[in-house]
């Protein structure tokens, strides 16, 4: 972001990174600033797969049915035996060990069928998520090609990351896992219900009765763990950004000694998260002891009754296994939902975000009537230019300038003078407020967006490059250039030399953030690659800045072989760089004060006089 640019205009951070229980960073039980909404547009989202979709719930369903039937044909093989022993033992008949067998097989084929549907409609829907997740990310990649460059620069680099990421993540596991659970855990609730009321009612009455309890207890419990969960999420998300801050600037806490500061704001934000963590993990972990507990009081009533009603004939040995059977899995459906509408409501969230970030404002890319730049001279002209990053903050003012064909042109001035923005007109990564700005006598927004951009080359102050080969990190300047192409490159920018000199030559890997080569050596490299993207015209900001200044005046030869023939704009601090340009304008608070080859500049004996013999003055006093 531009030195012109507020500090206001940059939001507060939000705490990235890892956080708790959730999946993908989400805080417990997150909610979505609008749920119905955001909901119906993930619908709508996942409807192309509405088929697949309702045959994952139909199989879902089969599967539980299945499931449910068990414990009940298994009750039947017991009330067999119970019945065979007490036949035996009366003497009037024996065990029918037949019978029991066709049960047991049948009760097999009966678990093999639901775990075979299970599988099929686990693999169904796991496709489904893939594929949505897939089609999310490229319209989001799709999306950051087309966002204005007043988004990036508004927000961390850590907001983007996490929509891409922690949300797409989180959306499809919670899809994944919410719409198979919801169908089973309702079906399998129904079902056990039905299996439970066909053995007895009155069974069932006093199993039920331990739900409400359960629900109290827990409702309880979540109510005094939330607020710790809370504050959990939260610093979490602070320690993450202190760890962060501390490792990415060791040495500046090192030369200015304060380790021990660092120590103690980690250490006290740490145990903020300790007590948070501890308190939270324990209340949570009561919640499984209370409902064993519950569970037990139940089994007991059961047991009880069930035994009583054996005694008088009304049920079967069997049944009573049964029974315990489905109280014992009746309470997993109804976890299960509470689980899912929290992982929902977390799913919600996650695509509200994703959806606002899709439907964010767009560069227009395409113009209504494009013109070509097939056979581009070169000409540019600024006139009566006025732009703000705010309406009511207006950085450039009245900007008139041109540029003819092959002209070096340099624009120096203060910090915050409104330079960098400039560049950003020229290339449209903002569109200004009043004026136009020309190219070759064509409004550029009467270019399309990418086509005008392959027009420009450029040289930054803040380097780039990314984790690859040296051969590929010039290479990304002309994609189809030949190996022979990017060494020509590299010699004209005189980096040929200290290339040979690395492990591997130009096949040495870079890492992440490039730190295995020097500063100056990351700008030798990005002039390189713009010298061999060989563009009509090209932009310089502080192209020599991190570069010594012998090694400068080398540059500043090859940079004059590249400039020649081509229209060049230098933003420059180092005066000494730019006094052979065609033309320097010298900004002052978004206007041109002065302008004029530095000759005529000098003799003026105005700003730029100023500027560039004070420049000279602190380098007599430094020497």
């Amino acid at each position: 972001m531009s030195n012109e640019k507020s500090a206001e205009f940059r939001p507060k951070q939000r705490p990235t990174g890892p956080a708790g229980p959730m999946h993908g960073g989400m805080g417990m039980g997150e909610k979505a600033k609008d749920f119905k909404g955001s909901f119906r547009k993930l619908f709508v989202y996942i409807g192309r797969y509405k088929i697949a979709i309702f045959i994952v719930m139909l199989l879902a369903a089969c599967s539980t049915v299945f499931s449910v039937i068990g414990p009940k044909i298994m009750g039947m093989a017991t009330t067999t035996l119970s019945e065979g022993l007490m036949n035996k033992i009366s003497g009037t008949g024996g065990i029918d060990f037949a019978r029991i067998a066709k049960i047991l097989l049948f009760t097999l084929a009966l678990y093999l069928t639901s775990s075979l549907l299970s599988f099929f409609q686990g693999w169904v829907m796991t496709g489904i998520t893939q594929k949505v997740c897939y089609r999310m990310r490229k319209e989001i990649s799709e999306k950051i090609n087309r966002m204005p460059m007043k988004y990036f620069e508004s927000r961390t680099y850590g907001e983007t990351l996490s929509v891409i990421t922690n949300d797409v993540d989180t959306l499809g596991m919670g899809l994944n896992q919410s719409v198979t659970m919801i169908i089973t855990s309702i079906a399998t609730l129904i079902g056990i219900l039905i299996m439970m009321l066909s053995i007895s009612p009155l069974m069932t009455v006093i199993a039920l009765v331990i739900l409400p309890v359960s629900a109290l207890l827990v409702s309880a419990v979540v109510k005094f763990s939330q607020k710790h969960f809370k504050t959990q999420q939260e610093y979490l998300g602070h320690i993450n950004g202190q760890v962060e801050e501390t490792f990415g600037g060791h040495l500046v806490i090192k030369a200015f000694n304060k380790e021990e500061e660092t120590i103690q704001k980690f250490n006290e934000t740490n145990q903020v998260l300790y007590e948070s963590a501890w308190k939270s993990q324990f209340l949570s972990g009561m919640m499984q002891p209370i409902m064993i507990f519950v569970g037990n009081l139940g089994y007991a009533g059961v047991a009880i009754s069930g035994g009583m009603l054996a005694i008088k004939g009304a049920i079967g040995i069997g049944d009573i296994q049964a029974f315990i059977q489905y109280v014992k899995n009746f309470t997993q459906p109804i976890q299960q939902i509470a689980q899912v509408i929290n992982q929902v409501q977390s799913m919600t969230a996650a695509s509200e975000r994703v959806f606002e970030f899709l439907n964010e404002e767009e560069e227009i890319q395409i113009a209504d009537h494009p013109v070509s730049l097939e056979g581009l001279a070169g000409t540019v002209s600024f006139e009566h230019v006025s732009f703000g990053y705010k309406k009511d903050q207006m950085i450039i003012h009245d900007f008139s300038a041109e540029a003819a064909p092959g002209q070096k042109i340099a624009i120096v001035g203060p910090t915050g003078a409104g330079k960098t923005t400039m560049v950003k007109l020229l290339m449209r990564f903002y569109d200004v407020n009043q004026g136009h700005i020309r190219i070759d006598g064509h409004d550029i927004r009467d270019f399309n967006r990418r086509e005008l951009r392959d027009a420009f080359g450029m040289v930054l102050q803040d380097t780039w490059l990314f984790k690859g080969s040296i051969m590929e990190n010039i290479r990304y300047g002309k994609l189809d250039a030949t190996d022979e192409e990017v060494i020509a490159a590299a010699k004209a920018a005189h980096a040929h030399h200290f290339i040979q000199t690395l492990p591997d030559g130009y096949n040495m890997e870079l890492n992440e953030d490039a730190s295995n080569v020097s500063q100056g050596q990351k700008q030798l490299l990005t002039i390189a690659r713009a010298i061999l993207a060989d563009n009509k015209i090209l932009i310089l900001d502080e192209a020599t800045s991190s570069v010594d200044t012998r090694t400068e005046v080398r540059i500043q030869k090859a940079m004059d072989n590249l400039m020649r023939g081509r229209t060049s704009f230098i933003i420059a601090h180092r005066l000494s760089t730019i006094r052979d340009a065609d033309l320097i304008l010298v900004m002052k608070d978004g206007d041109i004060i002065e302008q004029g080859s530095h000759k005529e500049l000098m003799q003026k004996q105005g700003f730029y006089a100023e500027l560039y013999n004070s420049q000279f003055e602190t380098q007599s006093l430094a020497v």
